[in-house]
């Protein structure tokens, strides 16, 4: 069994990946399933494509919705190694979000391949639950070069790239919006008001608040500590403070246009035909469509008014990777799975059943790809996004704070006042 990494280990990687210096790998594993022999570091060809014979038992942890697509790729991996093996791979569902929490109570007992967000990889290397990728040189060419850097810890590969689309953009009606339009969201709420209609953002979740907050030159990220945060978002000097971005906030929460609701609400409103546009991802690609049919529009967020300035919206940008358990009974045909599953055919695959965007450069690449409205969107919106890094103090507070924006402020409470206290908790030790 693979021994346990310390916590001088634990701190020095978390070190590594959030002070940019070079990545410390997770140590050696040697299993009996897995004979790697390995000679000043490196494993030697013919270990690393050596395979156990016989039974061989694997479990799978995806989103349940993509329990059809998954099933159709563990069905063609078992096919093409039938000869070498008797498989007995099977699926549970586990959501990308929650999976890190899941393996962290018994990672012995967890999943030998898993997918999960790229916010979690430091977590599951520091506790020793990935090992540096084999072949990683090779994984690397195969992906874009920002799917990997989601992927790695300094330098060193630790997981798969799976996807390049977990941010948000802007879903809007045709009907209602021209392209000139989409541009301002003080035009956008015009339009929906005149036309007695909605337009939606979650205010609830502290991932879509950073839209107003990340490019005034306010800022938040994670300390070298890799566990605490840094926020200046209560800042008081500067052409932009904090208290412009609450009364930006404020201004567009007055809307009678604007609904502040979670996917299903901006589901309902979308086929209901209330709602003619609305911040959201591309899980709901094929939902849009459905929807609203040739109408269908999406591109980058608008320009909000902040200190009255036009300001372009921000977003968190995720992706989605595929993990080997370090403690897998059957690492090395864990392995091959997960290369199976994030290869190019099958990131193709998952693009045409469950319209996700692709971190194989070729698959990104293709014709079909390049023409989705969403894909495209994405894209565009990119150059306005970054890597989500941040603490786990940062969520509530930011919920609360968004939520008494969205309300009107009711309570009259000081902005500054609600600033600071919402700053205190996000870089609470």
């Amino acid at each position: 069994m693979r021994k346990k990494i310390s916590t001088l280990l634990i701190t020095a990687v978390l070190a590594a990946s959030f002070s940019g210096c070079a990545g410390t790998n997770g140590g050696s594993r040697i299993t009996d399933a897995d004979t790697k022999q390995q000679n000043n570091g490196i494993i030697s060809d013919e270990a690393e494509t050596s395979a156990e014979t016989g039974d061989v038992e694997l479990t799978v942890w995806g989103a349940e919705e993509d329990e059809a697509l998954l099933t159709q790729i563990i069905e063609s991996f078992q096919q093409e190694y039938k000869e070498q093996a008797n498989f007995h791979i099977s699926f549970s569902a586990q959501s990308e979000s929650g999976c890190k929490d899941a393996l962290m109570g018994d990672l012995e007992a967890g999943a030998d391949v898993f997918a999960f967000a790229d916010d979690q990889l430091n977590t599951l290397v520091a506790a020793g639950a990935l090992e540096p990728v084999e072949n990683a040189d090779r994984i690397k060419a195969e992906n874009l070069p920002s799917a990997v850097a989601a992927a790695s810890v300094g330098n060193t590969l630790y997981a798969y790239p799976l996807t390049a689309d977990n941010g948000y953009f802007l879903y809007y009606n045709k009907r209602y919006f021209n392209e000139q339009d989409i541009k301002t969201f003080d035009r956008m709420l015009q339009i929906a008001e005149e036309n007695e209609k909605k337009i939606t953002m979650d205010w609830s979740s502290a991932w879509y608040i950073y839209s107003f907050f990340g490019n005034t030159g306010l800022e938040v990220g994670l300390n070298s500590d890799g566990i605490t945060n840094f926020c200046t978002w209560n800042q008081t000097e500067g052409d932009i403070r904090g208290v412009d971005v609450a009364n930006a906030m404020l201004a567009i929460a007055s809307s009678p246009a604007f609904l502040n609701t979670v996917e299903e609400g901006f589901l309902e409103g979308v086929q209901n035909g209330s709602v003619i546009a609305g911040v959201s991802g591309v899980w709901n690609a094929v939902a849009m469509e459905e929807a609203w049919g040739t109408d269908y529009g999406a591109a980058k967020l608008p320009t909000y008014t902040c200190a009255k300035k036009q300001i372009q919206m921000a977003s968190f940008s995720g992706y989605k990777l595929i993990g080997v358990n370090a403690y897998s009974k059957h690492y090395t045909w864990a392995v091959r799975l997960a290369e199976w599953i994030s290869n190019e055919k099958n990131q193709q695959l998952r693009f045409e059943m469950r319209g996700q965007g692709p971190a194989n450069t070729n698959a990104a690449a293709s014709a079909d790809v390049q023409n989705s409205p969403a894909i495209t969107a994405l894209i565009d919106q990119s150059e306005f996004s970054c890597l989500q890094r941040i603490g786990g103090n940062f969520w509530d507070p930011v919920t609360a704070f968004a939520l008494n924006m969205a309300s009107g402020n009711p309570g009259g409470k000081r902005l500054q006042d609600q600033l600071d206290s919402m700053v205190e908790g996000i870089t609470a030790p």
